[in-house]
């Protein structure tokens, strides 16, 4: 997968080694925006109960 990336991503080799950080960078934004939030709270791993 990763080898793909790097073969898609146009530019010498500093250039997408810069695309890549990025790339990655965004990927982490978007998760800790959107995907971390709404895993909280819809799979209520925090909820704890005892019986």
């Amino acid at each position: 997968m990763y080898a793909a990336i790097w073969r898609v991503l146009p530019g010498p080799r500093w250039f997408r080694v810069l695309e890549a950080v990025v790339l990655g960078l965004a990927v982490v934004w978007a998760l800790f925006t959107w995907v971390f939030p709404w895993v909280a709270q819809n799979v209520g791993l925090l909820d704890t109960t005892l019986a």
